[in-house]
């Protein structure tokens, strides 16, 4: 916070004068008609109060805005490549994660990897290599890496799909127990931290929740969507009936639902001034609804498992 004062003692002097020669400028005399002594009454007059002070106070929400926008910008900077051998050689170095700088250390620059960090380089730098080969972003303006992105990431989906249906009957386990537990997990872990990260940067963590129901929401209109009405075209072209045996699917999406509607309803009454927010909150408040969300997931595994194995009956 600044201020700013006026209060020079020449500046008073002059103000003084200017003062007393406005008066003399402003004041009625008889030769004025009754219409110009009105309209003379009008005119600004310079008061006795010539000091001002000026205040510049710091707008955070302004400041966190601009921070947010310097810091996309500067990631939208760093992320792009220009040729292969840059996407290889940054593939195969192991670099410090960026989550632990400190804010305003200078040494960030100098800082060199932890243990952690070669440890998660040995067990990602399949995928790291893997991805290399996608077209730099410099290519066709980004298309062209786009376009090659959504294609690898589809195959490696079909991939993990016969490999988790593979790795199922390995151990003797169900299919829909197999996606719903291993490939679910391993599928929504990466929109987990998302939302968790949201949800520290954001100031009222909108784009966490909402992260999870759009994740959720491309799964099942464009996911699902896509893959049976490509289906049901190829069947209507090969004259043959396009049926689909529902099996588990009714009893785990109906229980699914229940405890989303239990989840939105407990979102909706932490919305209590005693709580503050759907996130967050004292510690009181805070503890139990993570202990709830998290029963609430064990709940939907053991009751889809159970039923998959025909312990209770489904529908």
């Amino acid at each position: 916070m600044f201020y700013v004062e006026l209060g020079d003692p020449k500046l008073e002097e002059d103000v003084q004068e200017n003062t007393r020669q406005d008066i003399n400028d402003n004041s009625p005399n008889a030769e004025m008609t009754e219409a110009e002594k009105i309209a003379l009454l009008g005119r600004p007059r310079l008061g006795e109060q010539y000091k001002t002070t000026i205040r510049i106070v710091e707008s955070r929400e302004f400041k966190n805005t601009v921070d947010k926008l310097f810091q996309k910008a500067n990631v939208s900077l760093t992320i792009g490549t220009s040729s292969w051998k840059e996407q290889f050689v940054q593939a195969i170095t192991v670099s410090p994660d960026d989550d632990e700088n400190v804010e305003g250390d200078e040494d960030d620059e100098d800082k060199l990897p932890t243990c952690s960090d070669y440890v998660i380089h040995f067990f990602t730098i399949f995928w790291k290599v893997l991805f290399a080969f996608v077209p730099p972003t410099d290519y066709v303006d980004g298309w062209l890496c786009f376009v090659f992105s959504i294609v690898v990431i589809g195959l490696l989906t079909a991939f993990i799909g016969d490999l988790a249906s593979h790795f199922g009957c390995t151990l003797g386990v169900k299919d829909s127990v197999t996606a719903i537990v291993f490939v679910a997990l391993g599928t929504s872990i990466p929109d987990t931290f998302a939302s968790k990260v949201a949800a520290v940067n954001d100031r009222y963590a909108d784009s966490s929740i909402g992260n999870v129901t759009g994740s959720n929401a491309v799964n099942v209109f464009l996911g699902i969507g896509v893959a049976w009405s490509l289906a049901a075209i190829y069947h209507a072209a090969k004259g043959t009936p396009f049926l689909v045996d529902p099996g588990n699917l009714a009893f785990s999406v109906t229980l699914f639902c229940v405890c989303a509607f239990i989840t939105a309803l407990v979102l909706m009454l932490r919305r209590h001034n005693a709580v503050g927010g759907e996130l967050g909150g004292p510690k009181k408040y805070k503890l139990p609804t993570v202990l709830f969300f998290a029963s609430l997931w064990l709940l939907y595994i053991l009751m889809s498992i159970l039923e998959a194995y025909e312990v209770i009956a489904g529908f």
